[in-house]
């Protein structure tokens, strides 16, 4: 367990070499990754959100593919197609930017429904299926998507169906302002990203994650989540509640956030600590309560408050 903790911190420690004052945000990231999910990076341009994908993928020892969406990118362009060759007399699959273990799908929505479902497959099952063949991809597999919440015209959201297969949702915020200062000089004379080195491989990653389904989690901890979730679903400010899918990403998510903080069991700090990243896009607040100024982050934090926190003890 120790191993591992300090193997993440490793990571964490040199993505921060690039991202000044965002530790939380990485360590959100960090945890998805070793569970196995995929990120949705959402906030206004120019925080480093881009900078925060390259980060990682330079930091990890795996093939990276960086897929910019536009209006005229087709379905083909992300997952490949099969041309004729000649010589064989046969067809054969070209394959796409997609079948790249971390994949940055920057600017998401500004490309149309038709290419967005494209990723509906490998976003869930880590598998395409072109002319009716079946391709697998590279384990460990993740997409780290970005978007710009403010531009709305040229742009297609994301359906509900598409933001549920994201484990989480993560807004980089403004840096403070000895934050902003000490950015200024790291990249005074150079981008310090042109300088990072890879610290972790794929064969550690796919063990870490192994690792992380061994954690402990104590039933309480299952019934706590559990009545979160079913809270969402019969509050009256959420038009649809998440789904059994948004249960299991937090499930993982938190077992994911006690091996980062060098533990093997589960505490209910670790899923307070993640929910509104896990289920806040998986929520529909009604239209009365977005007219309030009010976000589904807002009635979820509502939501924790109610809900009865468990006492967990260590697993013996």
């Amino acid at each position: 367990m120790n191993s591992n903790r300090d193997k993440l911190y490793a990571l964490i420690r040199n993505i921060e070499n690039v991202i000044v004052g965002k530790r939380k945000v990485i360590e959100k990231v960090v945890a998805a990754l070793i569970s196995g999910g995929h990120v949705l990076l959402e906030d206004v341009p120019g925080v480093g959100k881009t900078l925060m994908v390259h980060a990682i993928a330079k930091s990890l020892g795996c093939s990276f593919k960086r897929i910019q969406f536009t209006p005229d990118l087709l379905p083909s362009d992300i997952t490949g197609v099969s041309v004729f060759n000649q010589k064989l007399g046969d067809f054969e699959f070209k394959v796409g930017p997609i079948m790249n273990q971390i994949i940055m799908a920057d600017e998401i929505n500004r490309t149309s429904p038709k290419t967005q479902s494209s990723l509906l497959e490998v976003l869930e099952e880590h598998q395409i299926t072109v002319d009716g063949k079946t391709y697998k991809v590279e384990e460990p597999f993740m997409v780290l998507a970005t978007q710009n919440p403010i531009e709305y015209e040229g742009t297609f959201p994301l359906p509900e169906a598409q933001l549920d297969r994201f484990m989480m949702k993560i807004s980089m915020g403004y840096p403070e302002p000895d934050d902003e200062k000490a950015i200024l000089r790291r990249f005074k004379t150079e981008n310090p990203l042109n300088s990072l080195q890879p610290v972790l491989h794929a064969s550690e990653i796919l063990e870490i994650q192994n690792s992380v389904r061994d954690i402990y989690v104590d039933e309480s901890i299952d019934d706590y989540i559990i009545n979160i979730v079913k809270s969402t679903r019969n509050n009256p400010d959420i038009q649809l509640g998440a789904s059994p899918r948004g249960s299991l990403a937090l499930f993982r998510s938190a077992q994911a956030w006690a091996v980062i903080n060098g533990r093997d069991y589960v505490l209910p700090d670790d899923v307070k600590e993640l929910v509104k990243a896990v289920l806040g896009h998986r929520l529909i607040v009604k239209p009365e309560v977005r007219l309030r100024g009010q976000t589904s982050e807002d009635v979820l934090a509502n939501v924790l408050k109610q809900v009865h926190i468990p006492v967990v003890r260590r697993n013996a």
